[in-house]
């Protein structure tokens, strides 16, 4: 089984692109027995969705100024 440093890396490289099948299933396997990591993945994800939006909002206000 990898530590749990080598499956947040997969986490964050899977918001990039997309994981390889073995690394999906590895990811997944994990999550199910590491609350830790389970954790780590809804954070890092409401993260990237804020930051987003957030990125979204400020060139809205943008074309309006403009």
């Amino acid at each position: 089984m990898r530590s749990c440093r080598n499956i947040t890396s997969l986490i964050s490289q899977g918001l990039d692109k997309k994981l390889g099948l073995g690394e999906r299933l590895t990811v997944r396997v994990h999550l199910m027995m590491c609350s830790r990591c389970r954790n780590f993945k809804t954070q890092s994800q409401f993260i990237r969705k804020t930051a987003q939006t957030y990125t979204q909002h400020i060139q809205d206000l943008a074309k309006r100024k403009s």
